[in-house]
């Protein structure tokens, strides 16, 4: 892991916090999208796009090239993400797939989300017999929805189905600079930037909601949650989370949610 640096004792120069959405298509305005940032430890604020024209709604495209801006910049940065960032074992034995870069691989194939709106990607009706099938890290919280569980409250099968597409992209065109943890090791290296899943029910009620609506305060909670562990030297800790060696080898192609320990 990172050493601590003179940034009030955080090791990363930057926490980002990411409310994720699969309305839409890749390219529209979304306001469910939403993103705070802290910068070399202070308090989050909220970044838009910025773009000419007046934009001030983050479409999936336009994110996905601002995180690939920031993380081929200086650093570390540690980025939360609210969306799966696998599926459960039993789906990749299905289909034959050994390593996480497979997973995403086939899974553009079948789902190009960053290309369509999920709804043309994806078919719910095709994952009847899957809806209560989990992954670990969910079935270690008391709200976690399957990634197959579409069309209901706090639903995380769109926004994962939307999302996974653009975290290929990130991996193939950033390379080694960033750390997609839990894939890349569970102890990310010194210096490297972080991406990781992120559950915002679990941290939303730990800071005030300050007149931010509840897609912002779900950014803002990721975004504050990991500052405020970084800086009191915790946040290390919630990489390495206490699993059994067999749960850990499942977990390193099913993923985890930073947070659960």
């Amino acid at each position: 892991m990172t050493a601590r640096s003179a940034r009030g004792g955080s090791t990363f120069r930057e926490h980002v916090g990411i409310d994720y959405s699969g309305a839409g298509a890749p390219g529209a305005g979304c306001s469910g999208l939403r993103v705070f940032r802290s910068a070399e430890g202070g308090d989050p604020v909220e970044e838009r796009p910025g773009r000419p024209g007046g934009r001030t709604r983050w479409s999936r495209r336009l994110l996905a090239e601002w995180l690939a801006e920031r993380l081929r910049g200086p650093g570390p940065v540690v980025v939360g993400i609210d969306h799966c960032f696998s599926f459960p074992a039993a789906y990749l034995e299905a289909r034959g797939l050994a390593t996480w870069d497979a997973f995403l691989d086939r899974f553009r194939v079948d789902h190009p989300t960053d290309r369509e709106p999920v709804a043309r990607c994806v078919s719910p009706a095709g994952y009847s017999r899957e809806r209560e099938r989990f992954r670990l890290c969910e079935r270690w919280t008391s709200s976690a929805k399957s990634v197959y569980q579409f069309g209901m409250n706090g639903q995380v099968a769109a926004s994962s189905h939307a999302g996974l597409p653009w975290l290929r992209r990130l991996r193939r065109d950033l390379g080694r600079s960033v750390h997609f943890w839990p894939f890349d090791g569970w102890s990310p290296p010194p210096g490297r930037h972080v991406l990781a899943e992120v559950y915002p029910s679990i941290l939303r009620n730990r800071f005030p909601r300050a007149g931010r609506n509840a897609d912002q305060q779900d950014a803002y909670a990721v975004a504050e949650w990991l500052r405020t562990r970084d800086a009191a030297g915790l946040l290390e800790g919630y990489f390495s989370p206490g699993l059994t060696p067999a749960e850990r080898r499942l977990a390193e192609v099913e993923g985890w949610i930073l947070g659960v320990l």
